[in-house]
């Protein structure tokens, strides 16, 4: 089975290491591109090479936000999803109008936390076909 790219946008280097450990044994196999930043992610982004089957999406971030990273980038067919400890009702509305396909609040118990990411995975795991068709 081939590898589901997915890029996730954290600045929490807790949450990418406990991410990136969660996914290694994901019943999907994984190649996981974390960055740090909105503006590191636009880059990548802009790279043609580089078509991620999904983007894992923490609003909070440095340089550029979550919400201005989804603003600014407009490729609608790789899915995006928030995952965000928000609990804000009207930044969770902005962010999917602006296309975030749907928003995880980020549980602050660790089963729960794992349970969330592998969740997403399953979720979205399917689409990378899709993506890879329309791209």
């Amino acid at each position: 089975m081939e590898k589901m790219e997915i890029l996730l946008v954290e600045d929490n280097a807790g949450d990418a290491v406990l991410i990136r450990q969660i996914l290694a044994d994901a019943s999907v196999p994984v190649n996981l591109h974390i960055v740090r930043d909105g503006e590191q992610a636009l880059t990548m982004l802009s790279d043609a090479d580089f078509r991620p089957a999904l983007i894992i999406l923490d609003l909070n971030i440095p340089r550029i936000s979550g919400s201005v990273l989804l603003e600014r980038w407009k490729a609608q067919r790789t899915p995006v999803v928030v995952f965000s400890s928000s609990l804000n009702d009207a930044e969770r509305a902005r962010v999917m109008a602006l296309g975030a396909r749907e928003f995880v609040q980020k549980p602050t118990d660790m089963e729960a936390f794992s349970a969330a990411v592998c969740g997403i995975i399953e979720r979205w795991a399917g689409h990378r076909n899709e993506s890879a068709i329309s791209a």
